[in-house]
C-alpha cells in the first residue's frame, strides 16, 4: 500500500518532539532544523501545530522550543497505572509500617496532583486525610506535586503555570506567583525532597519524593502526611526516609535520578 502523504509530517513532528526530550533545556528553531534536517518552512509549520495542540511551548523570552503539557502526561502515562502502581505497592506498605502513617503514590496530571494509590499502617491511629485514590489537588501545594515539579525541566513548570491566577490556595498559604515557587522549587531540590505544611489541610504536614523514568524525569512521587502537632518523627528524618523510598521505586523501573550525587 502507498505511504501516505502525511506520513513523512507525522515522522518529522515525532522526530522533533524525542529531540527536544533530548535536549537539556530549550531549543532554538534554528537548531531543530539542522539537527533533524528539516527545511525551516516545514519545521515552523510542524512546530505551529504541535504548539497548537499543547505538545510543543514557545518560549518567547528565549525564542526557543521546550515540551508542553500534553507532552508531559503522555510520557507520564507510560507509568501510571498497572506497572508503577504494582512496583509501588509492596514499598508504600513498607513505608507506612515503619513510618505509621499513610503514604501514597501520586503523578501529576496538568497542573494537578493525582493519587493514584494509598496505603495505611497497620496498627495505630493514623489521621484523617482528604488524599484518597483518585483525589485531585493543586500540584504546587501538595508534597508530591512539588516534588515531581523540583526534578522537571524549568520550561515544564512555566508551560504548567502561565498565569498568576493559577496559583490557587486553600488555607490561604503557598506560593501566588512563579518566582515564589521557583523558589520553593530550589529548596526542593537541593534536599531532594519535598514539604509541605498546612498549605493542602489545617494542622497537616506533607513530605514527597520523586520517582524518575529512564529518561531520569520525574514520573510520579512517594508522600506521607501528619498531624504537625502529634509528629512521631523529625521531618527531615521522614524526607529522607521517603527519598529512599522513591529511590527503591525508580530502581524498580530502571530509572535514574538526575538529583542523585
Amino acid at each position: 500500500m502507498a505511504e501516505s502523504s502525511a506520513s513523512p509530517a507525522v515522522g518529522r513532528a515525532l522526530d522533533v518532539l524525542v529531540r527536544l526530550a533530548e535536549a537539556p533545556g530549550p531549543v532554538r528553531a534554528a537548531t531543530l532544523a539542522r539537527d533533524l534536517d528539516i527545511p525551516r518552512s516545514s519545521l515552523y509549520h510542524i512546530l505551529s501545530v504541535l504548539v497548537d495542540k499543547g505538545f510543543v511551548v514557545y518560549l518567547a523570552g528565549e525564542q526557543a522550543y521546550g515540551l508542553g503539557v500534553v507532552s508531559f502526561e503522555i510520557g507520564s502515562a507510560y507509568l501510571r497505572h498497572e506497572p508503577l502502581e504494582r512496583r509501588a505497592a509492596p514499598i508504600l506498605r513498607r513505608l507506612a509500617r515503619n513510618l505509621g502513617q499513610t503514604v501514597h503514590l501520586g503523578i501529576l496530571h496538568g497542573s494537578e496532583t493525582v493519587y493514584l494509590l494509598k496505603e495505611q499502617p497497620t496498627s495505630g491511629a493514623d489521621v484523617s486525610l482528604i488524599t484518597d485514590v483518585g483525589v485531585r489537588l493543586p500540584a504546587h501545594l501538595t508534597a508530591n506535586g512539588r516534588a515531581i515539579l523540583a526534578g522537571s525541566p524549568d520550561a515544564q513548570v512555566r508551560a504548567l503555570f502561565p498565569r498568576r491566577s493559577d496559583f490557587i490556595t486553600r488555607t490561604g498559604r503557598g506560593p501566588r506567583t512563579l518566582a515564589e515557587l521557583g523558589e520553593q522549587l530550589a529548596v526542593d531540590r537541593e534536599r531532594g525532597w519535598s514539604e509541605e505544611v498546612e498549605l493542602v489541610a489545617p494542622g497537616l504536614r506533607s513530605v514527597g519524593a520523586a520517582v524518575f523514568d529512564h529518561s531520569a524525569r520525574p514520573v510520579a512521587a512517594l508522600s506521607t502526611s501528619w498531624s504537625r502537632f502529634h509528629e512521631r518523627h523529625e521531618p527531615t528524618e521522614v524526607g529522607e526516609i521517603m527519598r529512599a523510598g522513591a529511590a527503591k521505586l525508580t530502581a524498580a523501573i530502571s530509572g535514574r535520578n538526575p538529583l542523585a550525587g
